[in-house]
């Protein structure tokens, strides 16, 4: 059997073949998580919930796109999730008082009030300016840029291809850019 057949097999919802993708990776991926979250618990909790998450979501794995990469993505998110839930947490329980160095060191990203007004705008026009966007760049561009899925989650939805997607996103992001730097004063 051919193991390069193994993630097509596997985003056909074949289990055995995602069982031995999991075998395959296990290793990897359980060093590339006990590096990020530092605790081998932690860690091995944190790789059962990205199988299952790749499991839930494995229709949507693009087979053209390497398997390793796609779990990696989903390893990286589910990492940076128990950070922010971790630090939450501490400072929930008591662990870390929000005047402690490790609370300062998180950056006060308010903005002053006339920024805000400003952002507002721009934020206003955007999206303004997105939803004026042709149909056919449009879609690429808010698949892709506003709900963060891959290239080639974006092309199956769509049903055209990776390059055609990633043209049509830099085509609506230029067009945008252009229409927004018009629109800026002075």
């Amino acid at each position: 059997m051919d193991n390069g057949d193994l993630p097509t097999r596997a985003a056909n919802g074949d289990r055995s073949a995602f069982s031995e993708l999991m075998r395959e990776t296990r290793t990897a991926l359980f060093r590339f998580v006990r590096r990020y979250v530092g605790d081998e618990q932690d860690a091995l909790d944190l790789l059962q919930e990205t199988y299952a998450a790749a499991w839930i979501s494995i229709r949507r794995y693009d087979p053209a796109r390497p398997f390793e990469a796609w779990l990696r993505t989903i390893a990286l998110n589910k990492c940076r999730d128990w950070s922010r839930r971790r630090f939450v947490r501490r400072i929930v329980r008591g662990a870390t008082d929000l005047s402690s160095p490790q609370a300062m060191a998180v950056p006060d990203e308010a903005m002053a009030p006339d920024e805000q007004i400003d952002a507002a705008r721009s934020l206003a026009q955007l999206n303004l300016e997105v939803s004026r966007l042709p149909a056919h760049l449009k879609a690429p561009l808010i698949l892709t840029a506003i709900e963060g899925r891959s290239q080639g989650e974006a092309a199956a939805i769509l049903r055209i291809s990776v390059k055609a997607v990633e043209t049509r996103v830099a085509r609506a992001r230029r067009r945008l850019f252009e229409i927004l730097s018009q629109a800026e004063p002075g």
